[in-house]
Formats: structure tokens, C-alpha cells, sequence
């Protein structure tokens, strides 16, 4: 065996074939000469063969994974053709893509460590400056999202994240039956969601979207209601507990202050044990709680009426629902408590949304799991300066296309 088939089966280099190899820097770096096997002179634009026009002397260079710690860069002139479609053109290079300066395999590997790694570490593995890493890794992402479509898009979900100090929001639409994030962009306002909505989504897109979740901001849920005309929006379960729990904290320090030194000792620990699920509670915390009747009946009044709502999300037929929840908010005007008062004026702007909840079990726990992940990857990198950057690794994260997928499969690993 000849030590080019030798190094051509160590390497696997598929689709093209080593006609010489030299070593370089001390033996750290091998630079194959190699040119197309069977499938050369082809059009990049069509894929057909056509006749050589000019054979160029001028070689690029092609840089390729490591191999034991030792660098391997191909070489080849490319020649130029003539293609009876598109006329005078360069022939495709089958191992890389146009105008990159690396191979398809490195181009998978750099994506496939970068979703699990600093860009830091994957540099050092790859044996390449981080600043160079970080712009390929950009370059890549942006031609494989080139002209990406939404597609199949059934429920949707809105959130916003943080991503920079100084109150720097950018908003997430988000794919809840892929659990895949669809678009990231600046700001968190009715302008945001609109755009997504103008830009992102065709018309027929926007008719069959049938099921959306959002929190009770009413610039995500007008947006809704206005781009999707057949959607059933569902306000997240999470946001009105939430609510509900600020209303009944709210009474807890209003006490807490008209109370003297005596009074405060007795209602102690009451913050987290009045947030408590039923379910979560022993009967200690349950029998202490009670007590309240007598000793604090306004504290004691908001818990009741905070256990009792949590049974609407039990109900499965809608009108029994409804029913529940128009008896609830009676029972908590004529509490006057004010802030249960103001959940209740919440609950009104929000009454079939909530109600919704009945038809489908649709909540924003997948979007509130992405973010997680993004969050991950944000303080993985001790934070990004740009919004763009960011959205990048979100897009190779948790993005709806699977950047790494798209890299001929024959090409990706050695």
C-alpha cells in the first residue's frame, strides 16, 4: 500500500484524492495536495459537468480537523469551467463550501462543540485562535439560517429574556410542540412582536397558528389576537398564580405593618407558607393557618379565597369553568381586600384566556425550559456584548433549524 491510500484511508477524505503530502512547522502541520475524485468539474450553481475553460496555477488552502494534535491543510487549483446554463464559472469544491476557507468536517465539529462548550475551550481543541473561531462560527450559522422558513407552525409562545444590564430585554417566539425557539428579536414591546409577525409569517401562516401561549402582557396578547384571528389564546398558568400570590402577599404586609411587636411574632413565616400549593403543605402548616380565623381574619380570608382558585385548574368543561371563576371573583370583591380587588380586575381583561385553560393544558413550561437552556449558554460565556451574537447561539441551541444537520453527513466526522 502506497502512503497516499495510506493516508487517504487514515484520513478518509472522501470525494477527493491526495496526490502529494508534505510536513510543516516542525512536523505539526500536514499539508495534503488533493484535488476532486470522479466528481470534479461541476457547476456550482446546477451540478453539471462542463468543459475547462482555464487551469488556474493559483492553489487555495483548505483547513481540516486535527489529527493527534497535528494541524492537516488541503491544497488545490480550482479550475475554471464552462457550464451551458450559467456560462464561465469555478468549479464546486465538494469538501467545502463556497468561498469558505475551511472544510465541511470542520465545520461540523466546530458547531457540535460549540453546543456544548465556551468557544474558548472549542478553540483550543481545534488548535485555532478564538477570535477566528467566533467569526466562522457566525459565518456558518448566518448561511445556513440564509433564507430559513417557518414551517408547520401550530402553537406558539412568547416570552421575553434579559440579556444585557440597564434593563436590555430582547423577545423569544417559540415552537412549543418542537420545543424549539423560532426568532429572537431587540425590545419587548407591541413594535417587537409586530415585526416578527409582518416579517417572519405569510399570511396562511398566521391562519393555521391555532394555539398560543403568553404571560398578561397586553402587547403580546393584542399582537395575538390581531396577526392570528383562529388562535385560542392561552394566558400561562404560571403569570396568574403568580399574580395571585403578589394580591395575597400584598395583605400580609399590610398587616404586618398596622401591627405591633407582639402581633408580628405571631404571623412570622406566613410569606412562603401562604404561597404554598395545598398539596405541598402538611397539617401543621394547615391547622397554624386556620388559626388565623380568629386571630387575623383579613390573612386569613386571602388564603381561603387563594386555595379556592387554585381548583379552576382542575375543571375540563368550560362552562362549569366560567361558572366557577365568576362566583370566585364575587367572593373576592366582597372581601374588600384591595388587592385581591385588583387581581380580579386582572382576572376580567383576561376572563376567556384563562377560561381557555379548559380546552387544552397549554402553558408556557416549555418556553420557561428553553430559557433555561439559554441561560446556560449566556453565563457559559460570561454574557455577549450584541444582541446578534447571542441570538446566534441561541439559534444552534435551541434554534428550529439543526445547523449541524445540514452538513453533508458523508463529510462530518474523520
Amino acid at each position: 500500500m502506497s502512503n497516499l491510500k495510506l493516508l487517504y484511508k487514515i484520513l478518509r477524505l472522501n470525494g477527493m484524492k491526495i496526490t502529494d503530502f508534505w510536513f510543516k512547522n516542525r512536523n505539526k502541520e500536514l499539508h495534503l495536495a488533493v484535488k476532486p475524485y470522479k466528481n470534479g468539474c461541476r457547476c456550482p450553481a446546477c451540478g453539471r459537468r462542463g468543459r475547462i475553460v482555464c487551469q488556474t496555477t493559483e492553489f487555495r488552502r483548505w483547513e481540516d480537523l486535527t489529527l493527534m494534535g497535528m494541524k492537516i491543510l488541503l491544497w488545490y487549483a480550482p479550475k475554471e469551467i464552462f457550464c451551458p446554463t450559467h456560462g464561465r464559472m469555478q468549479e464546486t469544491i465538494p469538501w467545502a463550501p463556497v468561498y469558505s476557507r475551511i472544510t465541511y468536517r470542520l465545520e461540523w465539529r466546530l458547531c457540535s462543540l460549540c453546543q456544548i462548550m465556551t468557544q474558548k475551550a472549542a478553540a483550543e481543541i481545534l488548535k485555532m485562535p478564538p477570535s477566528t473561531l467566533s467569526d466562522l462560527l457566525h459565518r456558518i450559522i448566518a448561511r445556513v439560517r440564509d433564507g430559513h422558513k417557518i414551517r408547520g407552525l401550530v402553537t406558539l409562545g412568547v416570552d421575553e429574556i434579559s440579556f444585557l444590564k440597564g434593563y436590555k430585554y430582547a423577545t423569544l417566539v417559540y415552537d412549543l410542540d418542537r420545543s424549539r425557539v423560532l426568532w429572537v428579536g431587540r425590545g419587548k414591546g407591541r413594535e417587537t412582536i409586530d415585526r416578527f409577525f409582518n416579517e417572519c409569517l405569510s399570511k396562511g401562516q398566521k391562519a393555521r397558528v391555532l394555539w398560543a401561549s403568553c404571560d398578561m402582557s397586553r402587547a403580546y396578547t393584542e399582537a395575538i389576537k390581531h396577526h392570528c384571528p383562529n388562535t385560542t389564546l392561552v394566558i400561562d398558568r404560571f403569570h396568574v398564580v403568580k399574580a395571585l400570590n403578589q394580591a395575597v402577599d400584598e395583605v400580609r404586609k399590610d398587616e404586618w405593618r398596622a401591627l405591633d411587636v407582639g402581633g408580628r411574632k405571631a404571623i412570622k413565616g406566613l410569606r412562603w407558607l401562604l404561597c404554598m400549593h395545598a398539596k405541598n403543605r402538611s397539617k401543621g402548616n394547615t391547622r397554624f393557618l386556620n388559626s388565623l380565623r380568629n386571630s387575623n381574619r383579613r390573612i386569613h380570608r386571602a388564603w381561603v379565597l387563594k386555595d379556592e382558585f387554585e381548583h379552576i385548574w382542575n375543571y375540563r368543561y368550560r362552562a362549569c369553568a366560567e361558572k366557577f371563576l365568576k362566583r370566585w371573583m364575587t367572593a373576592a370583591l366582597r372581601s374588600r381586600i384591595p388587592s385581591l380587588r385588583q387581581f380580579v380586575g386582572t382576572m376580567r381583561n383576561h376572563f376567556d384566556n384563562i377560561v381557555a385553560f379548559t380546552d387544552r393544558n397549554l402553558t408556557n413550561a416549555v418556553a420557561e425550559g428553553l430559557n433555561r437552556i439559554i441561560k446556560i449558554v449566556k453565563n457559559r460565556a460570561s454574557g455577549y456584548r450584541n444582541l446578534d451574537s447571542f441570538a446566534d447561539m441561541i439559534f444552534l441551541t435551541v434554534g428550529d433549524l439543526d445547523i449541524p444537520a445540514h452538513i453533508p453527513s458523508h463529510l462530518r466526522t474523520l
